[in-house]
């Protein structure tokens, strides 16, 4: 089978704005679809990919019937792991009426905001905060709070910037009531 999208999990994730994604270590993972990802699985890897052979859990016959992926999906609107899964729900949704090459194209955006975020703005300490952001915030916001951001920091060091950034970004988690933080 042909994987033609690695960087979006088959359950519906965007690897793209994973802490793990986004690494510059040898443990980077490359994505849900990649060679080392499926060859160690998953539970929806194992059934979607090698069993179904199809890439997505959406593509399945038994999509709306399946209990592991409502259980993932249910525990995804309460919970997170190392990924922030607040948007899973929204990110399926939007996939399902406009096309996973639509979702792509987004989540390449996020993603160079986000890596304009732990290029410029991260002291070494706030990269999961600044994937979460990337992932729960609309591309205005983060366009707008990063430009914010530049305009407040000049001449600061990076742990000032990143703090400035943090302050921004806060300010819209408070009004938008967005958590940015991993709920366990």
């Amino acid at each position: 089978m042909q994987i033609k999208y690695p960087e979006i999990g088959i359950c519906g994730l965007s690897c793209r704005l994973c802490p793990m994604y986004n690494t510059g270590t040898e443990s980077r993972c490359q994505g849900c679809k990649s060679a080392t990802r499926i060859a160690v699985g998953c539970p929806f890897i194992t059934c979607a990919v090698k069993k179904k052979g199809i890439e997505f859990c959406w593509d399945c016959q038994e999509h709306k019937t399946c209990e592991k992926w409502e259980r993932h999906r249910e525990a995804g609107k309460k919970f997170d792991s190392f990924k922030c899964y607040q948007k899973l729900e929204d990110d399926i949704s939007f996939i399902q009426k406009n096309g996973i090459s639509a979702f792509e194209k987004i989540q390449k955006n996020r993603e160079q905001l986000l890596k304009a975020m732990l290029k410029d703005f991260n002291e070494g300490r706030s990269k999961s905060y600044y994937c979460i952001a990337a992932t729960v915030l609309e591309i205005q916001e983060l366009t707008d709070a990063m430009n914010q951001a530049k305009k407040e920091s000049d001449g600061l060091d990076l742990k000032g910037k990143s703090k400035v950034l943090h302050s921004i970004l806060d300010e819209i988690a408070g009004k938008k009531r967005y958590c940015f933080r991993l709920r366990k």
